[in-house]
């Protein structure tokens, strides 16, 4: 016995930490492989309605903000994207590529990235933080278990509609305005519902991570995607947007299927589970006792106040362009509200708060973690020579191979560039004009980026998908084991709908 337990220590899967330390140093090492390369960066200045342009060895000069300035760089833009604001960020201009000197990425750099990581990342760390403070204290006024209690009992017998619910309504905050990192909230939230109604955390997190991750996928009005990426083409947002909403409708029911079979296996047998082994240890960590006190007038109130919390968040974000400042602002007045309406002493509030906000430090150092790789790939100046590379090799193929190359193409790119304005603006100005050489129209592209984008999403480790894992016990490999089925599906099915898109 001793043995067996000896030898499963041994070949335990590491810890989220670990892995990325991992994908860190291969990042700085393909600094010292990949040539350093920059694409000239065009800025509009709304003040002084000039643009100003910044070459790949530092030199800046400025142009007149006008549609002619935009002709001559070939760039296929309307001013007016740039005057409104549609487009804020530097853009890459085509043809500029050059080389520049290398950048390679030491071990001081290495070491450094993480502390940069965090320091660029502390806005969402702070909204982990608040949030672990929030969760803390409504568990701890026994409004959150009365609440679950009543919602197991509510859907007693008819438990698959709590998956069905939850992934459509996070597919439809990720389709209309790129609701990601919003749901990191939300797992502490649902966790122990799922449990209660005989599911594992692996459902939990697919309903929610894989709700956002499709949503965005197969974006509608997202400005952070579609937006952003149809304005750097020079095209409407609206152009391809039936397939993009056939593809989110069908994407959304797959995703759902799926993970229905995996759940109804796990709640007719536990040990079905991929995390039977570690049941009791989640169980005791996130189940709350169905025995729970009922829900009383104070415990309503509460909760009321917790759920309008995520109504207003959700109205800012969509409504009011806000974003980690504001979201945080919210959450602390949410969890001191809750605190004075729940009959909390101060100190009794306090220590329950920073509690909560301790039990979510690893999830916060994940994440400032995943930003240390895209720092070191950022500061080896290597995206733009793997840009350059791919946008070279696509160049007089047939119009079919043409657009599923270029969804592979957009699934690397986002491992290296894993924000997907960041990616939009860096690329699409690059590969929209692709396009027009093979004969097919922008809107493909826009497609193949945000279908590439979110594929990868589902298990790159510069996302989110660790900190998620991080946040609910769960190691990398299992979640792995989930998707990675699901994952073969959804890129078959986009591929078909990028040659539906092409050939009608």
């Amino acid at each position: 016995m001793a043995n067996e337990k000896a030898k499963k220590k041994k070949f335990s899967f590491p810890t989220a930490f670990t892995v990325l330390f991992i994908v860190l140093v291969l990042a700085a090492a393909l600094t010292w492989f990949i040539p350093a390369g920059s694409y000239s960066k065009l800025l509009y200045d709304g003040d002084k309605q000039v643009f100003t342009i910044t070459e790949p060895d530092g030199n800046e000069y400025e142009m007149p903000g006008t549609q002619e300035s935009l002709d001559k760089l070939k760039i296929k833009n309307k001013i007016e994207k740039f005057e409104d604001g549609s487009i804020y960020k530097p853009i890459a201009i085509p043809g500029t590529y050059k080389k520049v000197d290398s950048q390679k990425q030491g071990i001081m750099e290495v070491i450094k990235a993480p502390v940069s990581g965090v320091q660029e990342s502390i806005d969402i760390i702070l909204f982990v933080f608040i949030i672990g403070g929030v969760i803390g204290v409504l568990n701890y006024t026994g409004a959150f278990s009365a609440g679950i209690a009543a919602l197991s009992r509510a859907t007693k017998g008819r438990e698959y509609l709590l998956i069905i619910f939850i992934t459509f309504l996070i597919a439809l905050g990720g389709t209309t305005f790129g609701m990601a990192e919003e749901t990191i909230a939300l797992y502490p939230i649902l966790i122990p519902v799922f449990l209660a109604a005989g599911y594992d955390v692996i459902v939990c997190i697919a309903a929610i991570y894989m709700g956002s991750s499709i949503g965005t996928m197969f974006s509608t009005v997202n400005p952070f995607s579609t937006v952003i990426g149809s304005n750097a083409a020079g095209i409407s947002f609206t152009n391809g947007m039936n397939f993009r909403l056939a593809g989110l409708v069908i994407g959304i029911i797959i995703t759902l299927v799926y993970i229905l079979r995996y759940a109804k296996k796990v709640k007719a047998n536990p040990e079905a589970s991929m995390l039977f082994a570690e049941k009791e240890a989640i169980e005791a960590k996130f189940k709350k006792e169905v025995e729970a006190p009922k829900l009383t007038l104070r415990f309503d109130l509460v909760l009321l106040l917790f759920l309008a919390t995520f109504v207003v968040m959700i109205y800012g974000v969509s409504r009011l362009d806000w974003w980690f400042d504001e979201m945080t602002a919210l959450f602390l007045v949410s969890g001191i509200l809750i605190g004075i309406i729940a009959g909390l002493k101060e100190k009794e509030f306090m220590e329950q708060f920073i509690g909560g906000a301790a039990d979510l430090m690893g999830v916060a150092l994940v994440i400032g973690m995943a930003r240390s790789i895209n720092i070191v790939l950022e500061n080896g100046l290597i995206s733009d020579t793997i840009l350059y590379t791919f946008s070279n090799a696509v160049k007089g193929m047939n119009p079919n191979v043409f657009i599923v190359v270029m969804l592979g193409i957009f699934i690397i790119l986002g491992f290296f560039i894993n924000s997907s304005s960041g990616l939009a603006v860096l690329s699409i100005p690059i590969m929209a004009p692709l396009a027009d050489t093979v004969g097919l129209p922008r809107d493909v592209i826009i497609s193949a980026y945000i279908y590439g984008m979110g594929l990868i999403s589902f298990i790159t480790p510069t996302g989110l998908i660790l900190a998620s894992l991080e946040m609910v016990d769960v190691t990398y490999d299992k979640w792995l084991k989930f998707i990675m089925p699901l994952m073969g599906i959804i890129a078959v099915f986009s591929a078909i709908m990028l040659l539906i898109q092409v050939n009608f």
